[in-house]
């Protein structure tokens, strides 16, 4: 399967765990101790020492690469591509999504959404209508993309409906993971796809099978259960600025909406040119699909996507609130300094896992599972967990059970196949932590403590995982 997709050093990281060889020529106990090492250490100087997570996870990466058998050169090395890869794409998505985050809240955009929102769907409903947002939104969207969509919508809503944040957050959240580990066209699972050769329309319809009751336990019902332990304000994030509090001008809901679901349509539909604008075997698109494809391509790119949407924001939530060009350019820059902090936390993540990638970590967990004698689609999802807790990329996760599995695909018939896949994407997503990029947005985007994060985002993500499995082992009993 080609890695031509992938970011250069994830690329690279993929590379070394199909190959099972630790990198550093240490032997496997010294680079699981080094990865425990590198993981306490970071817990540490947060929890205890109050240090900044952006330094703790420097230090953490730069421990662990040479107790692994890295060179001190090689381990700044690979922090440094994994902070700039990570930057260059979730880290514009990132300013991108607070630009528009925050004219959505200054023009009262926002305001007209939450206040629909909270006047048709009660206390005790308001989690199963933010799941399904969660799930709408999170079908053709990138998980990163979708977040920082509905952080305001998510902080708003929670701050006028007096429903606890994690109440009103986690069925959110749990909505936009589940679509993006299990169900294509999301990027893990095409990867999957590909590399197994499962039938991509049975895929997708076992794919949302298996997500419904994942978002179902891991949203509204296990936030009823967080909240209680997890008590935390709704932070002033995206609050709206005293001019749109006193103004009465605000945008109708309607093109409000719409200019939120832009990005998503823009997504949705170059997913689904990917799907069926496909060359016949051995041909190609004729020019008017090729030049079609190539347009949507583009438009849906996630970085367009959400670009179009600042622009689109700028002129109808803008014009509706009055906003001069002046009063544009307060809003970005009011926009950007808040996340400041929030960049290099997430980027120094990104660092943190690409050091875990290089020391070839995955790859000696990976040879140790896949040697056992459990069920095809139990073993599936336990190579993807223990590479997803290793490196902390579900993607690198994904690509890596998919090719370690692939010989053992020869046997089985489309249903097992597809259900295969889900398997993989189930595992992905388990257990998100100090070494996963994601962790550190929810932490730093909700305000919370690392243990409330642990508690709150870890807890749900392992709860989507273990359901998605329970999911895909029914399922093949019925098939």
């Amino acid at each position: 399967m080609a890695l031509a997709h992938l970011d250069v050093p994830a690329a690279r990281g993929v590379r070394m765990l199909l190959t099972a060889e630790p990198a550093t020529g240490q032997p496997a106990a010294q680079l699981v101790l080094a990865a425990l090492l590198g993981i306490a250490l970071i817990v540490v100087l947060i929890t205890w020492l109050k240090l900044h997570p952006f330094l703790a996870l420097m230090i953490g990466a730069l421990v662990t690469g040479p107790v692994a058998g890295l060179a001190v050169g090689a381990s700044v090395g690979s922090f440094t591509a994994g902070f700039g890869s990570t930057m260059g794409g979730v880290g514009i998505l990132v300013a991108l999504g607070a630009i528009y985050g925050k004219l959505l809240a200054d023009s009262g955009g926002a305001d007209r959404i939450v206040d629909t929102l909270v006047r048709r769907a009660g206390p005790r409903s308001l989690p199963w209508v933010m799941g399904l947002i969660g799930a709408i939104i999170g079908l053709p969207m990138f998980f990163e993309v979708g977040l920082v969509l509905l952080v305001p919508v998510i902080i708003l809503v929670a701050r006028r409906s007096g429903v606890p944040l994690m109440r009103i957050a986690l069925p959110t959240l749990a909505g936009l993971s589940a679509m993006h580990g299990l169900v294509p066209p999301h990027p893990g699972p095409l990867a999957a796809i590909s590399a197994l050769g499962a039938n991509l329309g049975l895929t997708l319809a076992f794919g949302v099978l298996v997500a419904i009751p994942a978002v179902i336990v891991a949203g509204p019902l296990l936030a009823g259960l967080v909240a209680r332990w997890v008590e935390v304000p709704a932070p002033e994030l995206f609050a709206g600025g005293e001019t749109a509090q006193e103004r009465d001008r605000r945008p109708a809901f309607a093109p409000t909406l719409a200019s939120i679901l832009l990005p998503v349509a823009l997504m949705l539909a170059k997913a689904l040119a990917d799907i069926l604008l496909v060359a016949p075997q051995g041909g190609a698109l004729d020019p008017s699909a090729s030049a079609l494809k190539g347009v949507l391509d583009f438009l849906g790119t996630p970085v367009i996507a959400l670009g179009i949407a600042v622009l689109v924001g700028f002129a109808v939530l803008g014009r509706a609130a009055g906003f001069s060009g002046a009063r544009l350019g307060r809003v970005v820059g009011s926009a950007l300094e808040p996340v400041a902090g929030i960049l290099l936390i997430v980027g120094a993540g990104g660092g943190f896992k690409q050091v875990l990638i290089d020391t070839g970590i995955g790859g000696v967990i990976a040879d140790a599972v896949k040697d056992s004698s459990v069920s095809v689609l139990l073993l599936a999802w336990l190579i993807a967990v223990v590479i997803r807790v290793a490196t902390g990329s579900a993607t690198v996760a994904t690509i890596t059970a998919a090719g370690i599995l692939q010989p053992l695909t020869s046997g089985l018939d489309p249903a097992t196949t597809a259900l295969l896949v889900l398997a993989i994407g189930s595992g992905s997503v388990f257990l998100s932590h100090v070494n996963d990029a994601g962790f550190w947005l929810i932490k730093e985007y909700f305000g919370l403590s690392l243990p409330q994060t642990l508690k709150s985002w870890t807890l749900l993500e392992c709860v989507i995982s273990v359901t998605g499995l329970a999911g895909v082992l029914a399922l093949s009993l019925l098939v």
